[in-house]
């Protein structure tokens, strides 16, 4: 394996390191974070800090019947799962992120293009930016805005630097709901 470059702890997205969608028509759920964490985007992989507990919890709950590493995250496709981005050019923690990264419209015609039973946001930030709510204002759970016939849901984030806020009881209704 080559030398990586080491990406700062923030910034613009190298093009080389872009993480590219995880969609298909008819998925049960897509998982939509904010954007890539410094891991992430140096893993080229969603999830891959290995303080974040998606891979874990998406197991869990029973959305996958093995535990998938975040390198092999193509693999969801098999379990009826997708993955993006609100944000693809930038990387870091939500508040580290530009005020305008966040394509609101490229989401929407994502989802309407693959029309997901359910678009799972795996941040209230994202979410809030989705909504155009304040962060505050938005439950966990589903919501009564939709996407065409797709259902909307607020998960708390999987990011190890949340979790004062985490409650896999609002990701296992997530699962109940799609299975």
């Amino acid at each position: 394996m080559g030398l990586m470059t080491e990406l700062s702890k923030f910034g613009a997205l190298p093009p080389d390191h872009c993480v590219p969608d995880v969609l298909a028509l008819d998925l049960k759920v897509v998982f939509c974070g904010t954007a890539l964490g410094r891991v992430s985007a140096q893993s080229k992989a969603y999830y891959a800090h290995p303080g974040n507990f998606f891979w874990r919890t998406l197991h869990a709950i029973g959305l996958t019947p093995e535990l998938i590493a975040a390198r092999d995250y193509l693999r969801v496709l098999d379990h009826g799962i997708g993955l993006t981005d609100l944000c693809k050019l930038h990387f870091g923690n939500d508040n580290e992120l530009p005020s305008d990264a966040f394509d609101v419209s490229a989401l929407r015609d994502k989802i309407l293009k693959y029309q997901p039973k359910v678009l799972a946001f795996t941040s209230k930030t994202g979410a809030a930016s989705y909504l155009c709510r304040p962060t505050g204002t938005i439950p966990l759970g589903f919501q009564p805005e939709t996407i065409g016939a797709t259902r909307i849901c607020v998960l708390p984030s999987p990011s190890g630097q949340a979790r004062i806020f985490w409650n896999q009881q609002a990701w296992q209704d997530l699962a109940d709901a799609v299975s």
